[in-house]
This record gives C-alpha cells, structure tokens and sequence, in this order.
C-alpha cells in the first residue's frame, strides 16, 4: 500500500479553495521500462484538482519522492530535439557571462559541456547539485549527490544559478522560491529553462502533467513567483516552438508582484477537460484503425506516452511490442504493461505495418527517423 501525499492547497497561492477534475485509476507509477515481474509494478490513482481562487491544476495525491525516483537513474535526453534545446540555452546562458555557476538538477552534465564548447578553452568553475549524478563523457564540472533543501550546504561561491526543466518537478515551487531568495544576493543571477506547459496542454501532449510533473507551472505562475519572492525578470524567450520558455532573473528586492489573472480558473478548467475529451475520443478511433488493419501493430514510445494511451482506454491486444530509440530500454517491459519494448529497426522491410504514435513534441523527429533510415511505408495511428 503506497502512503500518498494529499495536497490540500494551491502550492503557489496556499488557498485551500479546490475543486477536483478529474481521475485516472491505477495509473503506473514509473514512466519507464524494467526487468522485474509485472507483478511487482507499482499504480496509484492520478488525480487532478484545480484551484478555484488561481486557476492552477495540480495532482490531488503525490508520491513519496524516494518511491518516485527510485527507479529512475537519467533520462537519454540526448535526441535531436533535446539536444537543439541544451545548445539554445548554452547560447542563452552565455549572453550573461557567468564567473562560476551552480546547476541545480543537472544530471548529465551537458549543459556544461555545450557551454564550455561555446566559450572555447575557457573553463570556469561549475557545480552541480543532483540526486542521481550520470556525468556523460567529456563533462568536467563537479558533482554533489543531493537536493537543494534546507540541508543543503556549498562551500563555493558562484554568480549564476542555473537549471533547466527542474521546477515543474517541484512539488512545493513556493518553497523553493522562497529558499532560492535567502540563498541568492541582490544582484545575483538565475537562468533556467521550463517547458511551454500551456502550449503542450494545448497541443494535447501527455508529458504535459503526470507523477512527475505535479503542477500545470504555466508562465503566469512562473511570473508570480519570481515576483514575489524578490526576482526581476531581465529576459524571457519562448523557444523552440512550444518547448521551453528560457528566463534570466535577478534578485532584487524592490520588485513587488502584480497578481494573477482572475480568468486563468475558466481557461485552465476548458484546456484540460479539453484534453481529457481529446484522448477518449483519440483512443476510441485508434482501436477502431486496429481492429479494421490487417498487418501488424506496434506502439511507439516506452514512456508516459504510452501509459497515458493505455490508462484512456488503447486495446493493447494486437499490439506487438513497443519501439524505441534508447537502446538502454530495449528488451526490457515497459513498466506497468505487459509490452516489451523493441529498436525500430525492426520496422525495416515491413511491407504491411502500422505505428501508433502520440509522443508530443517528437513526433516529428521519431516519424522522420522512421522514414528516412528504416521504412518509408509505415502507416501512423495519431
């Protein structure tokens, strides 16, 4: 029996003022793949509420973050796409000329590593603050296991903090805004990256907010709390067409926070049950498309992509295995399926093939490497 963590108020306002959304049972609790039995898999219900005071969605429920991350030792994060937005947000970073930086969550490292490529032979000092280090190769900034809490101490002094897609992670984003402004002198910098959560909501994306991503942390909120806890926005750039939105602030005081719009209740409530619409709709046709193909099938992405298909009603039956692109996950079963998770190079010579793909943002990238390197005649369910 898994103890959650029931959240009784808006984490960026504090009102308890909540109205629930909506809920889908027994949800996998891991995003992806393992070699254990099924049977050990773990669920919990994924449930959603949403302030009636400030509009912002949130999960109803979290998981103890030992259980959440216990799997979990780092992400590829190393695609076309990922890859585009560490070389934009080096660029980014590089326009405030940092003396030293510290990273917050910065797992591989290679944001450092694209940073000191553009600087030439210039190292300055970087530090990194992450639970679970995973340096990549070529990567030579220092590594401290743990989180930024209370506990946290540095002997090293720094003029730039930085992180990159780390405070929808949050589960308590006022808090850590709170610590970053005792930690942080006026005049300091921070620059981070966050998703475009607003425009992956909009566009149906199921990475948007899950067990990991417990808040709907669009700009107005992220707004909010710099402003209100002593953080002037220098810069601000959406990137990448919907993926991130990169921030430089500073600290500063004399800053006072401008509130937030009282209309962001009525179209957070309408974008997400939008979206709820769109996905039992969505898997109501695609199993309507597999049951009426006569070649094989197969599902792409051993994510949360998939789980979310599955936990909307996807008939799994005639699906043959899942694809991807991480050899790190190939062979394994993707956590809370029966599925195993295959390369798709598999596709290659298949005359009567179909793929299910709803993978957000990369779509576009996975169909492209299909067609150009292994088969341009599959049909996509999306």
């Amino acid at each position: 029996m898994i103890q959650l963590i029931e959240r009784t108020t808006d984490v960026v306002t504090g009102s308890p003022n909540l109205e629930d959304l909506h809920t889908l049972s027994a949800f996998p609790i891991f995003m992806g793949t393992t070699d254990q039995a099924r049977s050990n898999d773990l669920t919990a219900d994924m449930s959603w509420s949403i302030s009636r005071d400030s509009g912002l969605i949130q999960l109803k429920h979290l998981l103890p973050l030992d259980l959440l991350y216990q799997a979990q030792t780092t992400t590829s994060a190393v695609g076309p796409t990922w890859m585009a937005h560490h070389r934009a947000f080096a660029e980014f970073l590089r326009a405030y000329s940092p003396r030293s930086v510290l990273e917050l969550g910065g797992a591989h490292g290679i944001l450092s590593v694209e940073y000191h490529q553009r600087v030439g032979q210039i190292q300055i000092p970087w530090t990194i603050l992450e639970p679970n280090p995973a340096p990549v190769e070529g990567c030579r900034a220092r590594f401290l296991k743990g989180f930024f809490d209370e506990e946290c101490r540095l002997d090293e002094d720094y003029d730039v903090l930085v992180h990159s897609h780390v405070f929808e992670h949050l589960y308590e984003p006022a808090q850590f805004m709170a610590r970053l402004c005792q930690f942080m002198a006026p005049g300091q910098i921070m620059v981070f990256s966050v998703p475009d959560l607003y425009e992956w909501l909009k566009r149906k994306f199921t990475n948007c907010i899950n067990f990991e991503h417990t808040v709907f942390l669009t700009e107005p909120y992220v707004d909010e709390l710099l402003a209100r806890y002593g953080f002037r926005t220098l810069e601000k750039r959406h990137v990448m067409d919907g993926h991130s939105i990169f921030y430089a602030a500073m600290r500063d005081d004399a800053i006072e926070s401008s509130g937030l719009s009282h209309d962001l209740y009525a179209q957070n409530r309408r974008l997400y049950e939008e979206f709820v619409e769109y996905y039992q709709t969505l898997t109501h046709e695609i199993n309507a498309k597999v049951d009426a193909w006569e070649g094989e099938v197969f599902l792409f992405g051993a994510h949360v992509f998939a789980q979310y298909l599955i936990a909307f009603g996807l008939d799994t039956r005639r699906i043959r295995c899942i694809l991807d692109n991480d050899s790190r996950k190939q062979g394994r079963r993707l956590y809370g399926t029966d599925l195993i998770v295959a390369t798709p190079e598999i596709l290659a010579g298949l005359e009567n093939a179909a793929v299910i793909l709803k993978a957000g943002i990369y779509n576009e990238e996975i169909r492209n490497g299909i067609r150009a390197r292994i088969n341009d005649s599959i049909e996509y369910f999306e």
